[in-house]
């Protein structure tokens, strides 16, 4: 593509001696493979008919890739492209744009001490593939988590154990179940919460607890009852319940960052800049005034001389940059600290400019089930990851009762990932489980199908030749080849955009096409199968390779 168009280039710096970039759309099969505006870029431009335009250049377009050209409308020009480029396209493989880019991405974002919400189930899909697009185009990539040990959620929490099981908390908790102890968590978190709010008495004894949460970890204290407490339930995340889940769904991280790490350096941070003029004292806080940038004001150390929320994720930029020395860290949050993001950077960009201009924040809307309401973990009427996941299992054993359990979770993870990837991120989510398991529509388990049913073809086909050395293509082939050559191209884009739904949807189409392909040319026992099977074996290998890049097993059977 580059070589036509700098063909093109050459052609108009020619006639009208003026350079322009030639840009080549994809078009409709039945226009062609590609076209160009061009001529209504340089109309404009020269004042002349767009049109008069175009049919000069195509006068003297002579390019071995292309086979066919015409004018069309006010002054397009399609261009077909010749089998050869057709079969080069279909060979070229997704660039390495990114080779030797260090990128930090950072997903998921748990708190130990509260249950994983739906949010957390979308966040770690897409960080995931997203994380899978930049390696594979050649960074090298750090996959990381930040999660709050310290705060008010957790003092919230504990205050509420200690009030419910009494003095001999310490002791109880150990009898508990993995199970039971979650749950426990969970109830006491909403308890504490509501006490927070509704009772002053409790209020104060939830900040005062507070500040001896910090000392747990600035004293090492490890033998107090209720540092026992803590340390029991902060292990049982991390250690149990958050490995428990991301295997599960089949990711890891390289590491944890909680914020009892992360918040020293972030408090250091804000009172060297403090001196510095960068944040200002305000009522015995410690701000940022984001109002002269457009922003708003947000409080980076509160007037106990604790580090908030902020503060922390100060520290975590700094921290990530000292770990890994990344050329980018992509952060993936839910889209309600849009605002709040835009303050920590503006604040980060004062002092260490490189770090915010580096750091790229991406969004996602709240997960619902369908006909769900909005959740809250402080309500205690969440929506679990867990629920989710056990929505679609259900869905899956009521229209395909004989599937084993191995493939159940197969199919689960399957229709999760790719209902939640083929949307566009940033908006809302409304998850019906029904539609995300059916082999019909837009789905994961149909692009599974869809890969099972080419390797059973290339299985009856296994003692015959296939070649691969494709060099001339009938219509019905051409249209497969034709979107086979697109692969490589929306895998760049979709790397370089950080936008996964460009593979899923790139897949859809591809599995639609083979259909049709399938549909209407015989490949076994006929005169073209050798050519034929070589499509088949390129589309399969083509539809794993996508499904992989989205987290999502290619299966052999179903």
């Amino acid at each position: 593509m580059h070589d036509i168009q700098t063909h093109i280039s050459s052609i108009v710096k020619e006639l009208f001696d003026t350079d322009t970039e030639i840009a080549l759309t994809r078009t409709d099969e039945q226009f062609g493979d590609y076209a160009t505006n061009v001529a209504l870029q340089l109309g404009q431009k020269l004042g002349r008919k767009p049109r008069e335009i175009a049919e000069k250049i195509v006068a003297k377009l002579n390019h071995e890739s292309i086979a066919k050209f015409e004018v069309a409308g006010p002054g397009f020009i399609n261009i077909t492209l010749s089998n050869a480029a057709l079969k080069q396209l279909v060979e070229t493989t997704p660039s390495q744009s990114l080779a030797g880019k260090v990128i930090v991405a950072e997903y998921s974002d748990p708190n130990p001490f509260k249950v994983l919400h739906a949010g957390h189930l979308y966040t770690s899909i897409v960080g995931d593939a997203i994380a899978n697009l930049l390696e594979n185009a050649g960074a090298v990539v750090h996959r990381v988590n930040f999660g709050g040990d310290v705060g008010m959620h957790v003092a919230k929490m504990l205050w509420a154990i200690t009030a419910k099981i009494g003095p001999d908390y310490a002791e109880k908790l150990h009898t508990l179940t993995d199970i039971e102890l979650n749950e426990l968590v969970t109830e006491s978190y909403v308890t504490g919460t509501s006490a927070y709010d509704e009772d002053p008495a409790a209020k104060e004894a939830i900040v005062s607890l507070n500040k001896q949460i910090y000392a747990f970890h600035s004293n090492d204290d490890h033998e107090s009852p209720l540092a026992q407490t803590y340390w029991k339930i902060r292990s049982f995340y991390y250690d149990v319940y958050f490995n428990q889940f991301y295997s599960s769904i089949g990711t890891k991280f390289e590491k944890f960052y909680p914020e009892s790490e992360t918040a020293p350096l972030g408090l250091q941070t804000v009172k060297e800049q403090l001196e510095k003029g960068v944040y200002q004292q305000s009522n015995g806080a410690v701000i940022f005034d984001g109002e002269p940038f457009g922003l708003h004001a947000r409080v980076f150390i509160n007037s106990e001389g604790l580090p908030t929320y902020e503060a922390k994720d100060v520290g975590l930029i700094l921290k990530k940059y000292e770990d890994y020395h990344f050329d980018r860290s992509v952060v993936i949050t839910g889209n309600d600290i849009i605002e709040y993001m835009k303050v920590v950077l503006k604040s980060v960009e004062q002092f260490a400019p490189d770090l915010a201009r580096a750091t790229t924040h991406l969004t996602h809307g709240i997960v619902k089930l369908e006909g769900g309401q909005k959740m809250s973990s402080r309500k205690g009427n969440i929506l679990k990851a867990e629920d989710i996941m056990t929505h679609t299992r259900l869905a899956i054993t009521e229209f395909r009762k004989e599937v084993d359990s191995t493939m159940v979770e197969q199919i689960m993870l399957s229709a999760i990932k790719y209902s939640f990837l083929k949307q566009r991120t940033g908006g809302d989510i409304i998850y019906n489980p029904a539609e995300s398991v059916s082999l019909e529509g837009n789905s994961g388990p149909y692009l599974q199908y869809a890969h099972v049913r080419a390797k059973s073809i290339l299985r009856k086909a296994s003692d015959m030749d296939i070649v691969h050395d494709m060099k001339d293509f009938d219509a019905g082939e051409r249209s497969l080849i034709r979107k086979l050559g697109e692969y490589a191209e929306t895998i760049d884009n979709a790397a370089n955009e950080l936008t996964p739904h460009l593979v899923a949807t790139y897949l859809y189409d591809l599995a639609q096409t083979f259909n049709r392909f399938y549909e209407n040319n015989k490949v076994i026992n006929d005169p073209r199968q050798s050519v034929r099977l070589a499509l088949v074996a390129t589309y399969a290998e083509t539809l794993k390779n996508g499904l992989d890049l989205l987290g999502i097993h290619a299966p052999e059977q179903m």
